[in-house]
Formats: C-alpha cells, structure tokens, sequence
C-alpha cells in the first residue's frame, strides 16, 4: 500500500482553507500565494488581509480567468503585517521585485527608452543619459525612460547651455581649467573654483526641469533677476534674464488645453495585445506637457491592476514635489485608494486618482492612449519579425520546435593576454541582458603570447554546463536555464571542440549547437564538414548573425575593461602597502587613478582602509618631491 504524498491546493481542502484564512488578521500588510513546489506565485497587498485574502476563494467573486487559475494552485498561504499601507505598498513593490512572481504584473525594461541621472552621491553630481537604471547609491536620482530620446539629449544640451556645469568626465588639464570656464559654461569644477555646495544649487535647478516644474524655477529666477536689477547688478540680471529665455523654449509648443492650467496633473493609458501592455504616462505641470514616460508590461492581468502596477513603480522613487495632485487613470485601479493615500502623505496635499468619462480629461485619456497604441504597433512588427526570423531559423536547423531561448558564445584576447569569453542570452528572439555572463579564461596554457580559443571554449562551455553533468537527475528539458540552441562564434575547430567537451559530459544528445564563421556566414553542423546552403539575407540567418555580433561585441567590451583595470593596478602597484583590496576601494572611490593623483592627503585618509600614513605614501607617489 504507498501512501499518496503530494499537496493539494486549498480549494481541494476546504477545512485547512477556512482554518488558514481564520488565522489571518484584519490588519494592513502583505500577503503571499505559494504552489505544491513551494514557488511564490503571487504577492499582494491590503488594507485589510483576512477580507482581501478570503476575497480570492469566495464562490460568488467575479474573478478574472488569471485569478481562477491562480487560485486552483495555492496551496499555501502567506502573510506579513505591516503598521501602515504605505509600508505594505513599498513592501509589495520590493518583494515582486525580488521573486518575480509569475501572476503579477511585471514591468520589463525596455532598453529603447534613456532615463537621465544625477549622482547626487558625489561632492559635484554628474548629469547623464543612460539606459542602465542601476541604484548603486541610494542617493542617486534616475528620471524617466522618456520616450523621446532625441528630444531628451536636446534638453540636456540646452541645459548645460542655461546653467554652468562641469562639462568633461575628466580634467583635460592638471593646473587650470578648460576654455569652457572662460565661456561661463563650467563654474571650475575640476579646479574646485566652485564650492560642492554653490554647485549643487546649480545642479538643482536643472533637477527641477527634470521635475516638471520649470514654471516654478521660472517664478523664481525672475526674482532673483528683479532684485538683482535693484541693486544695479545688471551683468547678474542679463545672465538671470537669458536663462529665463532658454527655459521657456524648452516648452515652447507644448501646450495642452485644459480648463485648469494651474493643477499639476499625470495621465496614464495603455493598449495591448494579447502579449504585451504598452503604458503612456503624460506629465502635465501648468498645462505644459513636460514629460512623456513609457513601461512595457505582461498582459496576463487586469488592465487597471497594470495601470496601477505601472503608477506604484514610478512613484515608489520620486520626490514629494514631483507627485502631481491629480493623476487621470484610463481605468479604475484595483488598490487606487491605498495609492491615493500614500501618495497624499508623502505630498503633504491631497493627490485624487480619477477615471475621467467626459470632457477635456477624457479627451486627454484618449489622446494617451493613442500613443500607446501606436507604441503597441511598433513593437508588434517587431516581434513579427521575431517571429518570422525563429520560425525560418527552426527550418533551416531542422529542429522539431522554434527555439525560445538562444545562446552565443565568444572569446576575447590579445594574442592570449586577458583572455575572457562571453554568453549571450535572446530570448524569443529579443537580448535578455539580465542572463548575459562574463568568464574569465582560468586555462593555465592561455598566457600572453599563447592563445587557444579551441580550449577556451571548451573551458567555458564545461563550466556552464557542469551543474547538469554533475547531477544526472537535474532537469534540463523544460528548464528555463536549459538553451534551445547554442550558438559558437568560429568554424569547424571551434565546434569540434565544443561537441567533444558536450560528449564527455553526455549532454551533447540533449543540446542543440551551431557554429557561425564570421568570413562568409557559413553555418557548421557537429559531424559535418561542409557547411549549410543557406542565404546570408535569410531572417533566420539574420538572428543568428545578430546573436553572433552581441557575442562578439560583449566579449570585447569585457576585455577592454579588463585590460584597462590591468592598466590601472599595474600604476597602483608600484605603491608601496598598497595592495590589491585597496587599489579596488580607491578606484570604486574616485573612480579613475587621475582623480585619485588630484586628491589631497585627508581626501585619500577618507576611503575606508586608507590610514592617514598610507595616503600619505600614495600622494608622495603621485606629487614626488
């Protein structure tokens, strides 16, 4: 007789249900659903958990079709109080962040759209366009993606037109600043000619436009140049004066018709398929359209617990006064008092979130959501032609499935010197940068002067698959880790020496992998010596060449970064007391070795495990006598 071991979801069990949804209190907090495999399927929040919770199992709840799938898989409920719903809102956001629940919505980073950064975690904060938001340091402030990246560099330019600001990364000169400070376009930063303090009052000023409240600056740089008028400054009150200019060409045709120009308010739509979710949030500050910000999200919930998605994840960072007081939803948002009310306490003024029916504000709806739904269309082409590229990929290899998952392989060196290698990730036809992976070639025979790419393939590919070799009863088929198809930057050899390494771990009958040589596009087959007859222009050929090229150019940049922090050590080195650990925490510090030669003894003395005689040694280095 066995004994029947496997859990069954609540809704099977009735009784160990009630007693769970009894056990959880009326109180604010988060709650979380669990699988039979013990994977966190969703995470939510509440003000009130027992009634949100007891909510999902009630016979007569209209629940969406995701939801009742959902809840024939729970077996187990989770939950934790928090005092207030602002903390269950900020706990909710950290946690999907964390464990990426499959029911909940996810917003994907769509690397199209720049963010700009401030790092206000430096003395003098740099302004930039990225399309990495990294929260390195918390102080640290990204705003953004703008849509518009074109238009974004132009505010930037004008910008550093308006106010003066450090204009290079690095001094260009030891003892003097740049023509640019004679120009009135940087204060003197790298000659510190400018205190962190007056700088950062600069840089402010920029923020605000970033903020939507260029009106607000206006108001006040129109004070400063009256009062400076007053007391005859004139030179002060023209420089006051062309700025004011340039600020007000900077929404100059922006305009958008409202009956209350004076509300600062956000709109918010989206459109979607049956993939994706295209999200439009218009920032609307004095009836200026002064921001236009994009997020990309599934579409296997709600349409308005997206929106709502969407709102917590812009807001989760922003400043009190970036919040606007009204916030025009195309739909109504599942927990949109909760946010209201998080938002109104972190504003210190009443914030209303409405769904507009009629009139102007409906109009405005609209109009957003026609933005959107022309983002939709860009990105349905483009996975159309995903499409098409994995479907003519899948006939040409033959393989009984389009592929999901691709990797690329490739090797970078200097006749064998920092030798590195690279894996590359698309999935469904697209760069999912958050599983690309760097190795550094530990092949003792792969020295300067000595390379081997054959080896450090092989190398690469053993370790990348060593996890399933030592674990026979691992699951590969169907693993979300487990490629579709391998591709290897090279030839015959190349192959041949990856297939070899495959066989000795007997996983070469359950991997699919191809070779591409770069001279004529020619793709190799393991056994064969002739390559495919195949069209360079091909779709999938095309997606093979894209995955080769990323390999490659992820390759490079590694070994170029490598090379350089070589570079770097190898000056550092001849420091006497000045070891490997140190030299890290020096350059994580100021960044590069001509900031740290610029850096007097107490600036050094500050980096922590850099005493007062060791910063002493390495000024003596860089300043000898």
């Amino acid at each position: 007789m066995t004994i029947s071991t496997q859990i069954l979801s609540l809704v099977k069990e009735p009784e160990r249900l009630e007693n769970r949804l009894a056990e959880i209190p009326p109180e604010p907090g988060v709650y979380f659903m669990r699988d039979k495999n013990d994977r966190i399927i969703y995470i939510g929040k509440s003000r009130k958990l027992r009634s949100r919770v007891r909510s999902y199992f009630r016979d007569g709840y209209n629940k969406s079709e995701r939801i009742a799938t959902m809840v024939k898989l729970v077996t187990e409920i989770e939950f934790i109080v928090t005092d207030t719903e602002a903390e269950a809102l900020a706990l909710e956001a950290n946690l999907i962040k964390q464990h990426q629940p499959y029911f909940n919505v996810l917003l994907k980073d769509d690397k199209k759209y720049p963010y700009l950064c401030i790092t206000w975690s430096e003395d003098y904060p740099r302004i930039f366009i990225t399309r990495k938001r990294q929260f390195g340091k918390e102080k640290d402030k990204f705003y953004g993606p703008y849509t518009d990246a074109g238009l974004l560099r132009e505010i930037v330019r004008l910008c550093k037109r308006i106010f003066p600001q450090r204009q290079r990364p690095q001094p260009l000169f030891k003892d003097r600043p740049c023509l640019n400070y004679d120009l009135g376009r940087c204060p003197g930063v790298c000659q510190q000619l400018i205190s962190p303090e007056e700088y950062r009052k600069i840089v402010q000023k920029i923020a605000m436009v970033f903020q939507g409240r260029t009106q607000e600056l206006i108001d006040i740089l129109t004070q400063q140049m009256n009062a400076a008028a007053e007391n005859f400054n004139f030179e002060s009150a023209a420089r006051i004066r062309d700025q004011i200019s340039g600020l007000k060409s900077l929404t100059a045709d922006q305009k958008v018709s409202l009956p209350d120009d004076t509300v600062s308010r956000d709109a918010i739509a989206l459109a979607a398929d049956a993939q994706h979710a295209c999200i439009q949030l218009f920032q609307i500050r004095a009836g200026q359209l002064v921001g236009r910000l994009a997020f990309v999200a599934n579409t296997h919930a709600e349409l308005g617990a997206i929106l709502q998605r969407a709102l917590e994840e812009h807001y989760q960072t922003a400043d009190s006064v970036e919040i606007p007081i009204e916030i025009l939803v195309q739909y109504d948002l599942p927990d949109g008092e909760i946010l209201a009310d998080v938002l109104t306490q972190r504003k210190g003024k009443k914030v209303t979130i409405l769904t507009p029916l009629r009139q102007t504000k409906a109009e405005l709806i609209e109009m957003v959501e026609r933005n959107a739904q022309y983002e939709l269309q860009r990105m349905q082409k483009l996975g159309d032609r995903n499409d098409q590229a994995m479907q003519d990929l899948a006939a040409i290899l033959d393989l009984a499935d389009v592929p999901h998952r691709l990797e690329g392989y490739d090797i970078s060196h200097i006749q064998g010197s920092n030798a590195v290698a690279s894996q590359v990730v698309f999935i469904d036809g697209l760069p999912a940068k958050q599983y690309y992976r760097h190795y550094k070639i530990k092949n003792p025979t792969v020295t300067a002067g000595h390379s081997d790419d054959f080896a450090s393939l092989a190398e690469v590919i053993q370790r990348r698959f060593r996890k399933y070799a030592e674990d026979p009863q691992l699951e590969r088929l169907g693993n979300s880790d487990w490629p579709d198809l391998i591709m290897i930057d090279g030839g015959k050899g190349q192959l041949s020496s990856v297939v070899a390494v495959l066989q000795e771990m007997n996983l070469l009958e359950d991997l699919r992998v191809v070779s591409l040589a770069k001279q004529r596009e020619e793709i190799f087959l393991p056994g064969e010596s002739k390559p495919l007859t195949t069209d360079t222009e091909q779709p999938g050929v095309q997606l093979l060449r894209r995955l080769r090229d990323e390999a490659h150019r992820f390759a490079v940049s590694f070994h170029r970064q490598q090379r350089s922090d070589k570079l770097k050590r190898s000056r550092l080195d001849e420091i006497p007391g000045l070891g490997h650990h140190r030299q890290k925490l020096l350059l994580g510090h100021f960044r590069s070795v001509d900031y740290i030669r610029q850096a007097t003894t107490a600036q050094l003395a500050e980096v922590p495990g850099i005493g007062p005689r060791l910063a002493q040694e390495i000024y003596n280095y860089f300043h000898p006598a």
